[in-house]
């Protein structure tokens, strides 16, 4: 519409009156539309009021308009002027009231700010003026200065979306939103409101989930509870009746609607009937009277739900307990039990009883109200109680009965369980299981061992008390084949008796073959053939295989028609080995069949092996050990590790894989020191190891003990060779000694190659000595000639010209002064006879090629040498690496009583010398340490300390 001042805008006079004109027509025009407009429009909605349900959050708006069916709705939040809502809601007039009326249901609590309602008509695309504005006010208008949150106690299905509003107190500023734990984000109503809204919300604890808000300092100025629960949803119902009247209803609850409290908890009703005991979890419900059919409705402030059941009296009974349970009579093996029923119309009824004892026994009859109970064990103590159905159209069992205990009555108990152990060829065991409570039928009061011989007609009676099951036996003092019985005693008689034979020839259990067995997690699996005379079945009895005396022995039979078991103990113990041995038993005796050894579980041996010693040979070391001892082993010995230990290193140096090897030769070793260690092994690993060291000394020291141990063969082949002699030496001797006309040094010398015969050429020299006694007779001498011949005769025979005997001077009055040598056997022959002082010397055999003893070694100390054999000394070195004993000199006048203690043994010998010979170490080595095997046995052959 213009406006009247815009004529004035344009200069030309006539142009302005010709749009003055044309516009006042315009104008005219527009306001005769408006005037047809005006008087054929929509009048605006009248008297609009608001009416709040806060509970629901409802929004009622009413108004009174009779000519329009379709409003426009504007909601705006009153103090930001936010819209909420901007609808076109189709409405119907009320005929009675003549007003139209919309609900409006609002996301957000109804008390959190003020909203502004207003409405219009509409008509196709005519619309009316808008409707004077009309206000719901909120809680947070300034006059209500509270801190406040909403919506407040309110229930909501699980799943449900919700909008909390929190009212900041006036004058404070608004923190932070917390819905259970979790901070959420807010949205600003107004100046003091603040929203947010939780979506999909999950079930509540019992006590509610909480929402609350704070101030800027974090301070809770504000909060709601809200429940958030399921609708009931129960199942199953089923009617029964247990006195053939009433009905007794049962249901199951279903899901949980996790809402609880007075207003919130789920009510039943059956037929219309409140169900007040169903509240607390017990899902019964019962009437007087049976109906036939019955409804149940399940009902909390999410919902209700309803559940139907039929059916016929005679089709849904369970019946009571019985009552008032005896027993009339109790016997050994079986008692009677009776009850009675508190409704007399089961006594007409046709029933199945079942009544529990050590298990469920069932029982059928008309009016059923009294049992027998049978295979009982006498003095056992039992409980029973019974329940009874319906034996037609069986629906359930009814409710047990209160238990009655009750004991049966004693009896004879079985005969023991019995078996023969043998701890030696004649020492052994009568042995027997103790019996157990089902067994013994009564308080064991002790045993009675019979040992009969028919053969002998002799009976042995022994009574035993009830703590001891085995008697030691003889076999030797029973003499033969004898029967052990042994029967058991309780106050109702003696029981039947056990009998076992002990054999007249017991097998040599050392030929029985032995397997292994293997521990499977439950038991050791044994197998075995089967055995023509096992007539009687078999008997597999097992022990402590390391124990020697009293062994803890057990046993378990096995009928004839089985050849395998599975042998189960609650003694077996880790690392312990066991022996099974299998038996065949007959009425006559048992026989071994087979043997095993066992472990229920290996271990590594917690002993090393024994006594590991080395022994040195040559550039070898032989290392020996004794085995584990067997309770030590705690399983298979496998072998043996040998290990070269070098500080905290092992080397492997074999892997003996067979366990009776126990030695093994570490060769070609160079000289030094070594530590040796030997490992036992089993399936479960190796031991600690034993450990050993061993220092290789040079092989000089070997072959010398060598040479010893020939030395020492060859002195006991010439002993056996001169005792043979002893008759034809003892005739020489005494002719010897009858000439000889002083008591002097006798030389035995013998040429040749040595022989046992006595040599044709041999004489005995006498020396003579200035010192003798006339008293006694002397030795004679015999000439040559007159035990050979003439001298040309000798010269005539075969034998090398070159053997002869050489004398050994003595001078004159050095004997007394003289000690005898260490080694003449005149000094023992002195002692022996007590004769006068005479030296014999035997030496050694002379070829024509003498040999004379070497010169003393660089280390001794040098002598001078005379005597006319001087020249004959080889230079040192000179024999081929053997060098003369450092204790030893050269026999010779000059030499002084000390040098003739020394003596030269031991050593080997050539064949014309009688000087014993060493190995001569040229080496440095050898020259500046002297082994201490070297020293020793230096000292060994001089004599010294």
């Amino acid at each position: 519409m213009f406006k009247a001042w815009e004529i004035f805008l344009y200069p030309n006079p006539a142009l302005n009156f010709f749009t003055t004109v044309s516009r006042t027509c315009l104008v005219v025009l527009y306001l005769g539309f408006q005037t047809v407009d005006g008087s054929a429009g929509l009048a605006p909605p009248q008297q609009v009021r608001l009416d709040a349900d806060k509970e629901t959050q409802t929004l009622s708006v009413t108004w009174e308009d009779g000519h329009a069916s379709t409003f426009d709705v504007e909601i705006l939040r009153t103090e930001l002027m936010e819209m909420v809502l901007n609808e076109t809601v189709g409405v119907t007039e009320d005929q009675s009231t003549g007003k139209h009326q919309w609900n409006w249901t609002s996301p957000v609590p109804l008390e959190c700010t003020s909203l502004s309602v207003k409405v219009r008509s509409r008509d196709g695309q005519d619309v009316s003026e808008w409707s004077s504005q009309q206000i719901l006010p909120g809680l947070d208008l300034p006059d209500n200065t509270d801190s406040q949150m909403y919506p407040e106690g309110k229930t909501v299905p699980v799943g449900s979306n919700m909008t909390f509003c929190c009212i900041v107190e006036e004058g404070q500023q608004f923190g932070s939103l917390w819905y259970k734990d979790t901070l959420v984000k807010e949205n600003m109503l107004s100046r003091r409101t603040y929203a947010t809204t939780m979506t999909n919300q999950g079930p509540s604890n019992p006590s509610g989930t909480n929402v609350v808000c704070s101030n800027e300092k974090k301070m809770i100025i504000a909060g709601a509870v809200v429940f958030v629960g399921y609708p009931p949803l129960p199942s199953d119902l089923v009617c029964e009746t247990h006195d053939l009247t009433s009905v007794d209803c049962q249901w199951s609850k279903g899901r949980d609607t996790y809402l609880f409290g007075m207003t919130r908890q789920t009510y039943y009703t059956l037929n219309g009937r409140n169900c007040p005991k169903a509240r607390n979890s017990n899902m019964r419900c019962g009437l007087e009277q049976w109906d036939g059919n019955w409804t149940l409705v399940a009902r909390n402030l999410l919902g209700e739900f309803r559940l139907t059941d039929a059916a016929e009296l005679g089709h849904r009974v369970r019946p009571v307990a019985p009552v008032n349970l005896t027993t009339p009579e109790v016997y050994s093996w079986n008692a009677s039990v009776g009850w009675l029923w508190k409704d007399k119309g089961f006594e007409r009824l046709s029933l199945i009883c079942q009544v529990c004892l050590s298990g469920h026994q069932t029982y059928t009859g008309y009016g059923l109200n009294t049992v027998v109970l049978k295979d009982l064990q006498p003095d056992e103590k039992y409980s029973v109680k019974v329940r009874c159905g319906s034996q037609k159209n069986f629906w359930k069992w009814g409710e047990w009965s209160l238990p009655l205990s009750f004991q049966t009555k004693m009896d004879r108990s079985v005969a023991p369980d019995i078996w023969l152990w043998m701890d030696s060829d004649n020492l052994g065991r009568v042995l027997w299981k103790p019996l157990t409570k089902s067994e013994s039928h009564g308080q064991i009061s002790g045993y009675e061992v019979i040992l009969w011989s028919p053969e002998e007609n002799s009976q042995q009676t022994l009574t035993l008390p009830q703590s001891v099951y085995s008697l030691p036996i003889n076999v030797t003092d029973l003499g033969s084949k004898v029967t052990v019985t042994v029967t058991a005693r309780n106050p109702a008689g003696v029981s039947l008796p056990a009998n076992v034979v002990i054999p007249r020839y017991l097998p040599d259990a050392e030929d029985t073959a032995i397997s292994k067995v293997a521990f499977n997690g439950s038991g050791f699996p044994l197998s075995w053939v089967a055995h023509a005379n096992a007539s009687c079945g078999y008997v597999v009895d097992w022990y402590n295989t390391s124990c020697t005396q009293d062994c803890n022995v057990e046993w378990t039979r096995v009928a004839a028609d089985n050849t395998n078991t599975m042998v189960q103990s609650g003694n077996f113990f880790a690392g312990v080995r066991y022996t099974f041995s299998l038996y065949a038993c007959s009425s006559e005796s048992t026989v071994l069949l087979e043997r095993w050894h066992g472990y229920m579980q290996e271990l590594v041996p917690s002993r090393t092996v024994l006594r590991l010693s080395p022994n040195q040979e040559g550039a070898d070391v032989q290392l020996t050990w004794d085995q584990i001892p067997l309770e030590h082993q705690r399983g298979f010995i496998l072998g043996y590790t040998v290990y070269l230990t070098n500080a905290s290193h092992l080397t492997l140096l074999a892997n003996i894989t067979d366990p009776q090897l126990t030695n093994h030769t570490v060769r070609n070793l160079v000289l030094g020191s070594y530590k040796f260690t030997v490992k036992a092994y089993t399936a479960a690993g190796e031991d600690g190891g034993a450990t050993v060291s061993i220092s290789l000394e040079p092989y000089t020291y070997w072959l010398i003990m060598e040479i010893l141990v020939a030395l020492g063969t060859m002195t006991c082949l010439l002993i056996v060779i001169t005792i043979a002699f002893t008759g034809f030496s003892f005739s020489i001797f005494t002719i010897l000694w009858k000439t000889m006309p002083g008591t002097g040094l006798i030389c035995v010398c013998f040429q040749g190659t040595l022989d046992v015969k006595p040599s044709p050429h041999s004489m005995v020299h006498i020396v003579e000595d200035s010192v003798w006694d006339s008293s006694k007779e002397a030795l004679v001498t015999v000439p040559e000639e007159d035990e050979e011949g003439t001298g040309d005769e000798a010269a005539d025979t075969d034998e090398p010209a070159s053997l002869r005997y050489y004398n050994q001077v003595v001078e004159e009055g050095s004997s007394s002064q003289r000690r005898p040598h260490a080694s003449d056997s005149s000094a023992s022959s002195t002692g022996s006879m007590d004769s006068g002082h005479t030296d014999v010397t035997y030496t050694g055999i002379q070829t024509s090629a003498c040999y004379r003893p070497q010169m003393q070694s660089a280390s001794c100390p040098e002598e001078p040498q005379t005597g006319p054999e001087e020249h004959l000394q080889p230079p040192v070195g000179s024999f081929g690496g053997y060098q003369p004993q450092c204790s030893w000199k050269q026999d010779s006048p000059e030499a002084d009583g000390d040098g003739l203690d020394q003596t030269c043994l031991g050593s080997p010998t050539s064949v014309t010398s009688s000087q014993f010979l060493l190995p001569y170490d040229t080496s440095e080595e050898g020259k500046e340490h002297p082994s201490s095997a070297s020293t020793w046995f230096h000292n060994l052959l001089t004599g010294k300390p």
